[in-house]
């Protein structure tokens, strides 16, 4: 019975939406994540493993003053900042933040 008010009352909203005209609809946005899983992580370079892909594990981070704890397995990240056609030079225990784009894991950490 929940859904068919849910229903009607949406059904409403709309029909009034429609009446007022496209001038007198206030413009809303809303911006969503689906299924909950954070979009960016706090990462450590562990070691380099090819090129400019790094072997990297996330780091949860504490009070201010204190040294980030890792977390998770070690995963692989490419460093967009480097060539892709040259051996990385990126130090070890280096802190970015890794994206999740196209499938594979990206951070940007300057040399």
């Amino acid at each position: 019975m929940s859904n068919h008010t849910d229903i009607i009352k949406a059904q409403e909203i709309l029909n009034r939406l429609y009446r007022k005209g496209s001038g007198e609809t206030p413009e809303v946005s809303a911006v969503t994540s689906p299924g909950g899983k954070p979009t960016a992580w706090a990462i450590k370079v562990k070691s380099l493993s090819s090129y400019n892909v790094y072997n990297v594990r996330a780091v949860v981070l504490g009070i201010p003053g204190s040294s980030p704890t890792e977390i998770g397995q070690q995963t692989q990240a490419v460093n967009v900042a480097e060539p892709f056609d040259q051996t990385g030079q990126l130090s070890a225990d280096t802190y970015a933040i890794m994206f999740r784009v196209g499938g594979k894991n990206a951070f940007y950490a300057p040399v």
